[in-house]
């Protein structure tokens, strides 16, 4: 069953289109990876989903009930952790989780059980009655996942969840998101900059310039840059890479100081390449494909060396979902 659907989504702000006829469908209990550089349309395709923007044409669904038509019932159906902290630090873990609750109207009889089930899953029953303002990022991070699955969502939209943490507090983090589908039966929706994050979707779709430009799961998409990639570096790139593509008929990336070369078998060209380019040659390095290099090849950058775009925008969507959350 699919959890989600679009079809052929399109919204415009005057002459600028944001996003282009997107379509594609994310199946329940899965982790779907959504993922492109800032300004590719991913922000305004979740604003949607989440009812929080009108498309200017074409369908969005969310277990089966109509982005436009049905928001109250999608609102019901989904959770959401935003990139920037939206919790109140003034209250303790358990209050956070016991508001949301309350306003998501899960049963009186069932707040309690519920609340506390959730702070059990990510770890923070112990810290229940601490204020929030004495966590670390890891914690609220967690506590944050803790309070969008409260009211037992079925989708679970995850806005860069661990942008900013350390590396630790990034792996306990998605441990317990990984468990969401099977233990509790949450389809789970992510952006994320973190490739080796994108690693544990089911699919992947990357999106740039309002459109979606790839598809398939982890292991498909990285098939489709060829077996190895090669990373060269030289003293004059523009040279190289002119050299490369008349002699060996090679398609070079130029990214910054280094090249992108994706070949079928590294280990027997980087010989070929440095006999072709001699003394110029500053480093040479070979490593299989990863998300990073798919992402590098379809949109000629790195989706870290990208800026997020955490400002007006994302806190005016915060803003119109607690505006539209209050009017029911």
């Amino acid at each position: 069953m699919s959890a989600i659907r679009v079809s052929e989504l399109t919204k415009s702000f005057g002459s600028i289109v944001a996003v282009n006829r997107v379509s594609f469908e994310v199946q329940e209990n899965s982790i779907f990876g959504f993922l492109g550089p800032n300004g590719a349309g991913k922000t305004t395709t979740i604003n949607i989903l989440c009812t929080l923007l009108k498309p200017t044409s074409g369908e969005a669904s969310v277990y089966g009930f109509d982005c436009v038509k049905e928001p109250a019932k999608v609102r019901q159906a989904i959770g959401i952790v935003f990139q920037d902290s939206t919790l109140d630090k003034d209250l303790t873990a358990y209050e956070n989780l016991l508001y949301h609750a309350i306003l998501y109207n899960v049963d009186r009889k069932l707040r309690k059980t519920r609340v506390e089930e959730a702070l059990r899953f990510v770890g923070l029953y112990d810290r229940r009655n601490d204020l929030v303002k004495r966590f670390s990022g890891g914690m609220r991070r967690r506590l944050e996942v803790a309070r969008a699955v409260v009211h037992q969502p079925k989708v679970l939209f995850l806005d860069e969840p661990t942008l900013g943490l350390d590396p630790q507090s990034r792996a306990s983090l998605w441990d317990f998101i990984k468990r969401l589908p099977s233990e509790k039966g949450v389809t789970v929706f992510m952006t994320t900059h973190y490739m080796e994050e994108a690693e544990v979707c089911d699919r992947i779709a990357i999106i740039d310039k309002g459109r979606i430009i790839a598809e398939g799961s982890p292991e498909e998409l990285k098939k489709t840059v060829g077996g190895d990639i090669v990373y060269l570096k030289t003293r004059d790139n523009f040279a190289a890479k002119d050299i490369l593509e008349r002699a060996l008929g090679l398609k070079p990336v130029l990214r910054e100081k280094e090249m992108f070369i994706p070949v079928k078998k590294g280990e027997t060209l980087i010989p070929e390449i440095i006999r072709l380019l001699g003394e110029s040659v500053i480093s040479v390095r070979l490593q299989k494909p990863t998300l990073n290099d798919v992402f590098l090849k379809l949109t000629g950058k790195h989706i870290r060396d990208e800026e997020w775009d955490s400002t007006d925008e994302f806190r005016e969507a915060i803003r119109a979902y607690r505006r539209r959350f209050d009017r029911g």
